[in-house]
């Protein structure tokens, strides 16, 4: 891939490009705590997105997708909001540079991945953080991951619209070989979880339901998390975000107001304490007792958190029973995307065998398989 995109970007314009990629990312356990200051638990994996940039001598910014076969162009000097959906995330990127006074000229870019659309993979933020390591590198701006990372956050709230937590950016930045991350989305204190999964793969499901209420939905869930809290700080004022507060506090003071924001909240609430089970689990190579966990997380995210559907529902369930099968959940914000599954490799290709015509003839889908290996974050190729 990294050749084809020399070659397109040489097609269209002149000199030597910069290449960076960055990976999509898979979350074990732990969604939609992010955004509530939680704990989440993801990596980065080996489906990329290749970002291929030069300098320019003027003012402006000349944009092209491979994959959209679309291009863009833009000025520096008011850039606006492009009609083209990728290129806000990463025109967001380039205001977000100007908006913390770093020196920017016109680029050139052009991009492709494999990271595919709409699978909850997160293609978004690596598309940011592709641009934004690519853009630090170009323009020799020494700004540090963290601070690439909340750019890129902020380009994804400001220009594209979505009040996404920080998880996505930070897995595709900071992902480490055969490691998760259990990061603090409250502190950013992050530590490195070794995967030790002999004999097990990662096996994503991708239900092929696109994300029409992803967007929309996600920002409704995370007003009914902030209007909790705001309920719950009127009596306890220490309740910052749902990661301060208790199935008590949950009791005693949203369960009276609003019963879907109770249920969303409840999720949340058992789910933040999940995911620290969880690592205690990995950490005492107890695979079976974390597989149990990401059922649960999944049941909380389906009857719950109401974000699931009807084909991620059927997928999961599909393998609850299987002995093959140690954890499954649908992964990513809802509403589409994949389920990720635990499962002993010996046994994969008899599961999508099983599976596959049933989905079928369940949604009128065809499924897709990905097997996820843990790769490096955001790097130079």
């Amino acid at each position: 891939m990294k050749e084809a995109i020399i070659a397109e970007f040489n097609q269209r314009f002149s000199g030597e490009p910069l290449i960076v990629r960055s990976p999509g990312r898979i979350n074990l356990i732990g969604e939609h705590t992010d955004y509530n200051d939680g704990f989440v638990l993801p990596a980065s994996v080996d489906k990329y997105i290749y970002v291929a940039t030069s300098k320019r001598n003027d003012r402006e910014i000349h944009l092209y997708s491979i994959g959209f076969q679309e291009e863009c162009k833009a000025s520096l000097a008011s850039p606006g909001i492009p009609q083209q959906h990728w290129a806000k995330y990463i025109l967001g990127v380039a205001a977000q540079l100007q908006k913390n006074n770093f020196p920017l000229a016109g680029f050139n870019l052009v991009f492709d991945g494999d990271i595919p659309m709409g699978a909850g993979m997160s293609s978004s933020a690596a598309l940011e953080c592709a641009t934004v390591f690519a853009l630090n590198e170009l323009f020799g701006l020494s700004i540090s991951k963290i601070e690439m990372v909340k750019m890129a956050q902020m380009a994804e709230h400001e220009y594209a619209g979505v009040k996404c937590g920080i998880m996505d950016q930070f897995a595709s930045m900071f992902g480490k070989e055969n490691k998760a991350i259990q990061l603090d989305c409250r502190s950013l204190h992050y530590e490195y979880v070794p995967l030790e999964m002999k004999g097990i793969q990662i096996v994503l499901l991708n239900t092929n339901v696109k994300h029409q209420l992803a967007s929309s939905e996600y920002n409704v869930r995370r007003q009914q998390c902030e209007d909790a809290v705001n309920l719950i700080s009127k009596h306890q004022p220490q309740v910052q975000s749902l990661r301060d507060a208790n199935m008590k506090m949950l009791d005693e003071w949203v369960k009276p107001v609003d019963a879907s924001m109770y249920r969303r909240c409840k999720y949340v609430v058992e789910e933040i304490e999940r995911l620290q089970n969880a690592c205690r689990d990995l950490s005492n190579g107890d695979l079976k007792a974390f597989g149990k966990k990401m059922f649960e997380t999944h049941d909380g995210l389906s009857k719950l958190y109401n974000v699931s559907c009807s084909e991620a529902d059927f997928l999961v369930d599909a393998v609850r029973s299987n002995p093959n099968v140690i954890g499954a959940r649908m992964m990513g914000g809802g509403f589409g995307g994949c389920s990720i599954n635990l499962v002993k490799e010996e046994a994969i290709q008899q599961l999508v065998e099983e599976i596959r015509e049933p989905y079928y003839n369940f949604s009128g889908l065809h499924l897709d398989v990905y097997i996820a290996n843990i790769r490096n974050g955001t790097e130079l190729c």
